[in-house]
Order: C-alpha cells, then structure tokens, then sequence
C-alpha cells in the first residue's frame, strides 16, 4: 500500500479538540443554512467516487443529515491531483462498499475547493485521501481506522475488504444499544 500524500504547503494539524469540532460544525452549518440551495446538489467530483451509486453530500447538509437521522458519517477528504486518491476511487465501486454506504451519510470533501473542512476535520493530519468515521454526534470512532499508525485514516488504496469491514464495524458500534440493566438486576445476576 502506498502512502497518503500531505497537502502541498500544508502541516499536519494536531488532533482536534471537541470544542474545536463544535465550533467548525456551527461554522459550517452557518454556511449551510445560509445556502440552502447547495443542500440540492453532489459535491463536485462525485461522479468519480461512484456519485451514481452513493449519495455523497457536501460538508454542512451532511452533518445536518447526521443530526437529523442519527446516522453515523463517513467523511472522505481527497484531492484531484492525487494520485492515491486516483487510486482509492476504484474502491467506492465495491458492491459491498456501495451497499454498506447505505447506513451512513456519506461526505465527500475536496481539500483544494474547502479547505476550511480539510483543516477542522483533520483529528491526525490534512493527508489525503484520508476517510474518516463519526458518530451521529460528531465525534471520531476511536475503534474505527486503518492500520497505518502514522495514517490512521487511511484505508487500503486498492482493496475494498479492508473499508467494507470498517464500515461493517463502524455502523455496528452506531447501532443503539439496548436498555441497560437495572443496578438491582445485576446485583442479582452477579450473586447467582
């Protein structure tokens, strides 16, 4: 596997606080709000990450869509002089890929048209392409990255099993969970 490439002129950011994150989200749903016609339409570039298979969202209807529905998120930074990122399209193609696709929103950011997004959403580094998992509630699934320690958001350029699987994972650790037990009931489950 080859390794992700750094923004040209950009450092890598340092993990990203929560308020930070809250702060770039209300950024962002600010825009939004204020263009309510870009709710309408893919982001550019969709077409070549199977825009016709997946329902890729721009950053502020996406979030709103994750507020709205509690659906988990996978946001997907990529850049169209990069050539892993030429790469990693092929791997959206994935039956498997397309129909996991379906439990999640699905956010597709160029880093050159907003780099506002690439850098609020950067827990480990601007590198693309660079696939990112959250909750519902904005925050980054630990569990959930690839096995590069020094990219950890960086999934198998050309093989989709790897992304099938942490998509698997992740809409599995988004499913609510049941009711937990009554602190009297596991009293009496432990004393058995």
């Amino acid at each position: 596997m080859s390794k992700p490439v750094r923004s040209p002129g950009r450092r890598l950011a340092s993990a990203w606080p929560t308020a930070g994150f809250a702060l770039a989200l209300a950024l962002v749903l600010a825009t939004a709000i204020a263009l309510p016609h870009a709710s309408a339409r893919q982001p550019a570039m969709a077409e070549l990450w199977n825009g016709a298979e997946i329902d890729w969202k721009e950053v502020g209807p996406g979030i709103r869509e994750s507020s709205r529905t509690g659906k988990p998120v996978v946001m997907l930074f990529h850049a169209s002089w990069c050539t892993s990122c030429k790469r990693y399209r092929k791997v959206w193609h994935d039956a498997g890929v397309v129909a996991a696709s379906r439990s999640f929103v699905m956010i597709l950011v160029d880093v050159d048209k907003d780099p506002d997004a690439n850098g609020a959403f950067s827990p480990d580094g601007t590198y693309v392409p660079r696939t990112i998992f959250y909750t519902a509630e904005g925050d980054v699934m630990p569990d959930v990255r690839g096995k590069d320690p020094e990219y950890p958001h960086t999934i198998d350029l050309d093989d989709p099993a790897e992304l099938r699987t942490l998509m698997q994972k992740a809409a599995a650790g988004a499913a609510p969970a049941g009711p937990e037990p009554s602190p009297d009931r596991r009293a009496e489950n432990d004393a058995r």
